[in-house]
């Protein structure tokens, strides 16, 4: 009965010892054991999102910068004008710096020509703005689209490793190895997914607020050109 007894207790020991360990890895550890071309993918993406971070505050600081404007600078450069102040309305406009402000500027220096050259004048100084205000814009949708497939590319040649790791080994395969070089292989896709949404919801951002600081400058310009259609 003692002899049945101490073997249930031994029993009973060896499958607790024989309970799986749960390993955790750290970030580094699932990049490099990735090879070297997990490594490079993961740091080419590292780059990328750096770069996208970087576009967004300095463009986010521009846009915001352009729409700062003079609640009173409208009526200003109307009533320079009207009292035929040239000068001092170009010296509010330079003031002011912004893209709107620098469209009336290049209008109040044609003031004395056709309108339609007025016009056109404005027209052209806020296709530049406008081109300004949109700088590494197309490169901050380039990575939002480009980082998710060069993730997925890792992933791919990842995979690919393992399937081949599998072949060699014949029948002797082993399951533990195949598991981690999988999971290995689909971190890089998890990294492109995360940037190329970064970079995504960034470059919308930017977009919806270069659109509203053209709105202003329109209006503005509509103003402007308003006031010169004004009856002396």
């Amino acid at each position: 009965m003692k002899l049945s007894f101490l073997q249930m207790s031994m029993a009973q020991g060896d499958s607790a010892s024989a309970e799986p360990v749960e390993k955790t890895l750290s970030i580094w550890e699932l990049v490099s054991s990735g090879g070297p071309g997990g490594i490079l993918i993961m740091t080419v993406l590292f780059v990328l999102s750096v770069i996208a971070v970087y576009i967004f505050a300095e463009r986010w600081g521009a846009i915001k910068k352009a729409n700062q404007m003079d609640s009173n600078f409208m009526e200003n450069i109307r009533k320079n004008v009207l009292e035929g102040n040239l000068q001092s309305a170009q010296t509010l406009c330079q003031g002011e710096d912004t893209p709107a402000a620098r469209m009336i500027g290049k209008g109040i220096s044609r003031i004395g020509k056709p309108l339609k050259d007025i016009n056109a004048a404005i027209e052209n100084t806020g296709k530049l703005e406008v081109s300004s205000l949109e700088k590494n814009l197309p490169t901050m949708a380039t990575i939002s689209g480009a980082a998710p497939m060069i993730g997925f590319l890792g992933t791919v040649i990842g995979m690919i490793l393992a399937f081949h790791e599998m072949a060699a080994a014949g029948g002797q395969i082993d399951i533990e190895m195949l598991a981690e070089g999988i999971y290995t292989a689909m971190t890089t896709t998890v990294a492109g997914l995360a940037v190329g949404i970064i970079a995504y919801l960034g470059y919308n951002i930017l977009v919806s607020r270069v659109n509203k600081t053209i709105y202003n400058m329109e209006l503005r310009a509509t103003e402007f050109l308003d006031l010169l259609n004004e009856p002396a």
